[in-house]
């Protein structure tokens, strides 16, 4: 049986992904998840023969080569990251040691393994031709859209905060451990995500629970910002369409 080491697969995002891959059989998720305020175990299923779930960090090298090496994954999913825009304005430093720092060590992680891996797949695991690595971004490294258009792969980089600057390093490094020592990766760029189990302090919940509980509903900023929105399940269907057939390097 196949499997994934999907990171961060406690998370929001992480978990639809992990609920998908395991409900539809057929594979084995290893979620390696340090569990930080927004990770929810109540939101992924129970560890069993196709769900390995370990808590621990993806900077932490050591732990991330084991778990390659032992479970040999066909790819890696790194949803892992520090994403609310005001908690990195407070506190940039958890954006820089988890969204630059952690992927660096990932991908060196994942070259090692990469490089081990045999010219065609075998029994053991997959060759280094099936091998993907998929890094899931945010379309706020280009900026602010204002109210028509759209972002493109080409659009330029304009991070605005802590949380999208580190996301968008996070990118470029990604980019160069393809361009640099070919290691085959695919780059994801979404909007804002809701659904099931998101954390509650983002707006689409809190705005609901508020509501629910007669509470005051907060503007964020001047109440102008334009936002598109992303269903997560529909997000998560796209990446298994990335996984299988986006091509490497873009």
């Amino acid at each position: 049986m196949n499997s994934l080491l999907v990171t961060g697969g406690a998370g929001f995002i992480g978990g639809c992904f992990v609920r998908r891959a395991v409900g539809a059989g057929g594979i084995k998720v290893v979620n390696l998840d340090a569990l930080t305020y927004a990770g929810n175990l109540d939101s992924i299923p129970q560890p069993g023969p196709r769900h390995v779930y370990v808590k621990g960090d993806i900077g932490d090298g050591p732990l991330v080569s084991q778990l390659l090496e032992t479970h040999r994954p066909i790819a890696i999913l790194n949803f892992a990251a520090e994403s609310h825009v005001d908690r990195s304005i407070d506190g940039p430093s958890a954006f820089i040691e988890t969204n630059i720092d952690g992927t660096f060590g990932l991908l060196n992680a994942a070259l090692d393994y990469w490089r081990s891996l045999p010219d065609s797949a075998d029994d053991s695991g997959p060759s280094r031709e099936s091998f993907r690595f998929l890094h899931v971004s945010t379309d706020e490294v280009y900026g602010s859209l204002g109210p028509a258009g759209y972002f493109t792969e080409t659009t330029p980089y304009s991070p605005n905060s802590p949380y999208s600057a580190s996301k968008a390093a996070s990118d470029h490094l990604v980019r160069a451990w393809h361009h640099t020592y070919g290691l085959p990766t695919l780059i994801t760029n979404c909007s804002n995500n809701y659904g099931p189990y998101q954390f509650p302090e983002k707006l689409i919940p809190l705005m609901t629970l508020n509501a629910i509980s007669g509470k005051p509903l907060p503007v964020y900023g001047d109440g102008l910002n334009v936002r598109d929105w992303l269903f997560v399940e529909d997000h998560c269907s796209a990446l298994e369409t990335v996984l299988e057939r986006g091509k490497v390097g873009e």
